[in-house]
Parts: C-alpha cells; sequence; structure tokens
C-alpha cells in the first residue's frame, strides 16, 4: 500500500479502538471521536495522498480546488458541471454563503491568496502566509444560523528549504467521508501553489480537533482498515500556469489535471451506500 494508505488505516484504527462515543445533539447520530489527531506526509518523497483503499473522486476535489481559486461562491458557477458536493449547503440564492474560495479572495475585503503569492514571491522566507476561512463575526458559537460553517478554517503556507509547505487546520473530520476528499483536495492546492511560485511540493501536514467516524459508517471503517493491494505511489503532474487558468475559470483545466492523476490511479472498489450526516 501507499505510505498515505497505511496512516490512514493507523489513523481509522485509533479511533476505533480508543475513541469516546457520543451522540450529537443536532442530527441524533452518534461518533465515535478522538481529539487533536495529527499526521504529516511529505508530497515530494512518498507521492500525492490520494487514498487507494477506495475509489474517491478525483475530479471532484479538482474542480473544488478551480472554483476555491476563482473565489466563486456559486456552485451553479463553473463547479455544478462537475459535482453536486455543495449544493446541499447554498441558500435559497443558489450561493454558499461559507465558499472558502471567495473568503480567501473576497469576503474579508483583502485578497488572501493572491497576497500570499505576492508575499512569498517577494520574501519566500515569509512565516505570516496564513489564509483563514472561519469568520468570527458569524461563524459557530451559537452564532449566525447557516447549512454550513467551515471544517477546514485556516492554513498556513511556507517555503522551507525550497518547497512549499502546507499546514492544514480543521475542527472537525468526518474521516471516512470528508477526510480523504479534503487531503487530496489541500494537497492539490499546495502542489498549485508551488507551481506558482516555482518551487516543489513538500510537506503536507493536517491537524484535527475533533476526528470521528459516524454511526452510519463504522462496519465501513472496519472494512476499510481490513484492505489491502499493492498500489504504487502517485505523482501529479500539473499542466501549465494552473493557478492563473484557474482564476480565469477555464473549462478546459480540470480534465487536464485530472487524466495523468487518473492514469495512474487503481484503487480497490468503491464502497457503495454510503450516506453523508449533516
Amino acid at each position: 500500500m501507499t505510505k498515505f494508505d497505511e496512516m490512514y488505516q493507523g489513523l481509522l484504527k485509533r479511533i476505533l479502538s480508543e475513541g469516546i462515543e457520543q451522540k450529537s445533539e443536532r442530527n441524533g447520530h452518534s461518533t465515535m471521536a478522538v481529539p487533536g489527531l495529527h499526521f504529516s506526509h511529505d508530497i515530494g518523497k512518498d507521492g500525492f495522498p490520494l487514498l487507494t483503499l477506495r475509489k474517491i473522486p478525483v475530479k471532484m476535489f479538482a474542480a473544488e480546488q478551480v472554483w476555491f481559486i476563482a473565489g466563486l461562491r456559486k456552485p451553479a458557477d463553473f463547479l455544478g458541471d462537475y459535482t453536486k458536493i455543495w449544493d446541499s449547503f447554498t441558500n435559497p440564492g443558489g450561493v454558499v454563503t461559507v465558499a472558502y474560495g471567495y473568503r480567501w479572495r473576497k469576503h474579508f475585503g483583502r485578497d488572501q491568496l493572491g497576497l500570499l503569492v505576492k508575499l512569498l514571491k517577494e520574501d519566500p522566507s515569509s512565516r505570516h502566509g496564513v489564509i483563514v476561512t472561519w469568520d468570527p463575526a458569524e461563524d459557530g458559537l451559537g452564532g449566525t444560523k447557516k447549512a454550513n460553517v467551515p471544517c477546514p478554517y485556516s492554513f498556513t503556507v511556507n517555503i522551507i528549504g525550497g518547497r512549499l509547505h502546507l499546514h492544514n487546520i480543521v475542527r472537525s473530520n468526518d474521516m471516512v467521508l470528508g477526510f480523504p476528499s479534503d487531503v487530496a483536495g489541500f494537497a492539490l492546492l499546495q502542489i498549485i501553489l508551488a507551481q506558482k511560485l516555482g518551487v516543489e511540493a513538500g510537506v503536507y501536514s493536517h491537524s484535527i480537533s475533533n476526528a470521528h467516524i459516524w454511526d452510519n459508517q463504522y462496519n465501513v471503517a472496519r472494512e476499510l482498515v481490513e484492505r489491502t493491494n499493492d498500489h504504487k505511489p502517485i505523482h501529479v503532474v500539473l499542466p501549465k500556469n494552473v493557478f492563473d487558468r484557474s482564476e480565469k475559470k477555464d473549462k478546459k483545466l480540470v480534465d487536464e489535471i485530472v487524466n495523468p492523476i487518473a492514469a495512474q490511479y487503481n484503487p480497490l472498489p468503491a464502497i457503495t451506500g454510503m450516506q453523508i450526516v449533516l
């Protein structure tokens, strides 16, 4: 198996063996959860962190990152051609209030992502490359009611040793359905930023405050722990100018990102019937 698959199985095993079960007052489902889970994965040395123990829709997280970089907040604008994953979180106007890319580029009155690129071009040694998605004026703490609040709420980008490293901070992660796509998506963003800045991608780090498995996925988690394969590491080779083309919502870009990944991706069969808990 790949190093990422082995790491993922280790996280699931820990939750299944050490996790504390508690009921969600919001939806009546229970979770098995542990606090403070963390892992780091060296993309340059160990390959792209794409789960091969079950099939993950590559086009979904690739299109999502293009949508984020473009700073959009309506799934009907570009993203809906590739996935419907954000449709459940839209308001009556078809807007995702907490759309990550919109928060990164417009919501706080400054283009955080654009300024990050500018900062690290001018000063690669800077330690100020922090992007915030969470809006303390309205997110969480029993505040404004909305269909969703950001799970990955901040990330930091550093260039160390000539390689770009990204540390993703996540308040809550569904380890069966959400986690694999979140990791692949943000690792892809890391590679895109590295290309934009003319450096190699380095270590992807991921810290979770509440890592959990929902009660309707316990058996799925147990099956994933038992699966095994001999999949080789996956290496992402991007087309040129991905960041700039994402800003322009280039319709050809998603397939150009996905096809070289899909050519290397031979996962074990998908697990059908999984339902997301909202």
